[in-house]
């Protein structure tokens, strides 16, 4: 062959590979901590439309990425010869714009990389794996029966003649069989394998029920309907008494948001526990709505992503993190129990669910319903000056007045030794139960007793890993910490002096409680609410349900039994120690949170057709919590409140933000965190307070200290917090540095 023609071919080549190589690029976001995307190129004849998700190698590995519409950080500018390509598009939905504006938001408030708060989106793994079918067995229609006819196969048989598709193991259960049976019929040609169908979402229907209500539900209905029908961003505070009927008045909402042809969600702080709500909800829309929390399986989580992603998914009632679930047309957000902390995310990118609601709600132009009996300080003072809307249910749907509440000062009515009942609460009981109605006795503390220690020494248990006392769990015969998880069991000597049977416990937990509530009631039935007691959301239910159906006497429980439960039969709630939650003197949210707590389990007493009765068990009666408290005068404690945060310049009158420096040498941490507060930016209206050592100055091995930021309402924090992020030089491995904007654990 002559060299021309060698050079004629080469180029042809040359330009052959040129032709099939990628021709355009694309940027892709990893869901890491990292805050900016890479580019790829794009093979010919694949879709990478903004939102897809794609296999890409990242590194050594091939990892999924989302196709971003923009580029995000500054990365440095790469060749497209040595670009790598997308190696394959995913079979999933693709993530909504709204969802990646909603996702840009949240990483540039929260100052967290954009690629940690994709990653919360993309919270279902199974979403993005290939579908696995499911198979099961039918009868065949006709189909001649096998000369040997057995006792279990003509129960199978039976059983399969409504011609229903059922999964081997399910049809074998039901005919008290084994799937062996069920295999040697479908070889004898009686049953055929076939695929199961995809379940169908259930579709909740507006008009399915009906709810009679008072004038005062009727002003908040028609104002709910309103905010909907105005297909526009606004936030109404739902603000009624418990036991007000704010459920079914919200109801209405989604209703008409349904009407309208949207997905909607509600936020619940504890849905795992909520199958009152639940039932409540499929008696008004004729159907259950689409759950969402940390207990579904994969499978059914990946199933959920890709039906509100397809917009099969109607209605989501879910934990916070429902709020990142890619809705394709969501209309309404109801934020229920707004101001509990459990919305509050303090676990990598630190988020406040009840805020980001609002957030989505204003970039998607649609309304946010906040509802509370105990409103948070934020959404009052949003009320009061007209930035909400306010739609207020004073009194309960029952007519029932409130519970009578009074304190029972531990200074003067003293406890018997050894007792933690007081003997009035002891008598109010007695009376209880005689008229077969229930108790519920509330102690915000799990376990046995919160401290053990040794009467010979002295000695206390502590967590080895953490700045805390182990807490003793009796029925686990474990003493645990509540921070890091350690245990170990109950130690029959002292492991300081070694004297036998010395270790005592001290002050009381739940399970101490029941212990004095077995021994004053013996005859009575008893139910322990406890988080770490009860193994899994069907048993936790069910004892619910139970004591819905008055099974029990006398309920026991940590805050599980303050998030919103109707107990038809509650007539008496004792709170055994209310001034827990005013301990902790370094956080300002301490009395607010207290008053909401002690508010919402006393409102638990009486909803139905009598009074309810509550005692607060307390070394502080006067505390401008107790005295709200037991007068029922809840705007006196928000007056009080909101005049505090406002001399003290906290929020809403001001803003916070926390940085935790953490590492396992104390002198490192302590280095690293003066060393950060030196080279805080100067300003004249934002102030850096620390550092100093956290009050838990160790959790799970890693020494903490911390620095409080607080900065006026309209100052540009987190614009403060990067220049500042700026001037930090590279930190050794071992450092950990966690902002926390708007914190609400400060210990």
């Amino acid at each position: 062959m002559n060299a021309p023609l060698d050079s004629l071919l080469q180029i042809l080549d040359n330009g052959a590979s040129e032709a099939a190589a990628p021709s355009r690029s694309v940027p892709v976001l990893m869901p890491v901590a990292l805050d900016q995307t890479y580019d790829y190129l794009v093979p010919d004849g694949m879709d990478a439309a903004p939102g897809s998700f794609v296999l890409v190698p990242f590194g050594p590995q091939t990892r999924i990425g989302i196709v971003w519409d923009t580029p995000r950080g500054e990365g440095k500018p790469v060749d497209p010869k040595k670009m790598k390509a997308l190696t394959s598009r995913i079979d999933a939905p693709c993530l909504p714009e709204i969802s990646m504006r909603f996702a840009e938001w949240v990483a540039r408030y929260t100052l967290a990389p954009l690629g940690m708060v994709a990653r919360m989106m993309m919270s279902a793994d199974a979403a993005f794996e290939p579908p696995k079918h499911r198979f099961g067995v039918c009868i065949v229609e006709g189909a001649t029966p096998p000369p040997k006819m057995t006792q279990a196969r003509t129960r199978v048989m039976e059983i399969a003649a409504d011609g229903l598709i059922r999964s081997k193991s399910d049809l074998a259960n039901l005919a008290g069989c084994s799937t062996g049976v069920v295999d040697g019929l479908a070889a004898a040609g009686m049953l055929v394998e076939v695929a199961i169908p995809e379940r169908v979402f259930p579709r909740p229907h507006a008009g399915h029920g009906t709810t009679g209500f008072t004038d005062d539900q009727t002003r908040a209905v028609e104002s709910l309907r309103s905010a909907v029908d105005a297909n526009n961003f606004s936030v109404t505070l739902l603000d009624g008494v418990t036991g007000s009927g704010k459920t079914e008045v919200y109801f209405e909402a989604v209703a008409r948001a349904l009407e309208a042809g949207h997905q909607t969600l509600i936020l619940l702080p504890e849905i795992a526990l909520t199958s009152q709500f639940l039932d409540r909800f499929a008696r008004r829309f004729g159907a259950p709505p689409v759950e969402w929390h940390s207990a579904l399986s994969p499978a059914e989580r990946g199933r959920i992503w890709k039906g509100v992603a397809r917009g099969d998914v109607r209605c989501v009632v879910g934990a916070r993190s429902a709020l990142f679930l890619p809705f394709c047309d969501l209309g309404l957000i109801v934020v229920d129990e707004e101001h509990d902390q459990g919305f509050k995310q303090d676990d990598r990118v630190h988020y406040q669910g009840r805020d980001m609601a609002v957030v989505r709600g204003n970039l998607g132009k649609f309304p946010v319903v906040l509802a509370s009996a105990t409103p948070s300080i934020e959404s009052h003072v949003n009320a009061l000056i007209g930035r909400y809307r306010h739609a207020i249910l004073p009194g309960r749907f029952s007519g029932v007045q409130m519970p009578d509440v009074s304190a029972i000062d531990l200074r003067s009515e003293k406890l018997t030794p050894g007792k933690w009942l007081a003997e009035r609460l002891v008598a109010s009981m007695t009376e209880t139960l005689e008229k077969g109605q229930q108790t519920l006795l509330f102690l915000n503390r799990r376990g046995y007793a919160p401290l053990t220690l040794c009467r010979s020494c002295g000695h206390r248990l502590e967590c080895p890993q953490c700045t805390a006392w182990l807490v003793e769990h009796r029925f686990k015969k474990k003493l645990t910490c509540h921070h890091c998880g350690f245990s170990l069991s109950l130690p029959e000597k002292c492991p300081k002096c070694a004297a036998p049977g010395s270790l005592v416990a001290c002050g009381p937990g739940v399970e101490r409680v029941q212990e004095e509530v077995a021994e004053r009631f013996p005859d009575a039935r008893v139910a322990l609410l406890s988080s770490d007691l009860i193994p899994g959301l069907p048993e936790m239910r069910e004892m619910i349900r139970g004591i819905e159906a008055r099974e029990f006497d006398i309920i026991i429980g940590t805050q599980i039994v303050a998030k919103g439960h109707n107990f038809p039969g509650l007539a008496l709630v004792g709170v055994v120690d209310g001034d827990l939650g005013l301990a902790h003197g370094a956080d300002p949210r301490s009395a607010e949170r207290t008053f909401q707590l002690l508010h919402q389990v006393t409102g638990r007493a009486g909803r139905t057709s009598f009074v309810g009765r509550g005692f607060v068990q307390t070394y502080s009666p006067d505390h401008p919590v107790m005295t709200a408290i037991v007068a029922g005068d809840r705007n006196a404690f928000l007056n009080y409140e909101v005049q505090t945060r406002q001399a003290g310049l906290l929020p809403p009158y001001g803003r916070l933000a926390a940085i935790i420096v953490s590492s396992r040498e104390k002198p490192l941490t302590e280095q690293v965190a003066r060393e950060i507060a030196r080279r805080a930016p100067p300003s004249d209206v934002i102030s850096v307070l620390g550092p100093s050592e956290a009050p838990i100055a160790v959790v799970r091995g890693r020494h903490r200290w911390r620095l409080l930021v607080k900065a006026p309402r309209d100052a540009d924090l987190q614009g403060y917090l990067r220049a500042w992020a700026g001037t930090i030089p590279k930190l050794k491995s071992d450092v950990r540095i966690t902002v926390d904007i708007d914190p609400y654990n400060f210990l």
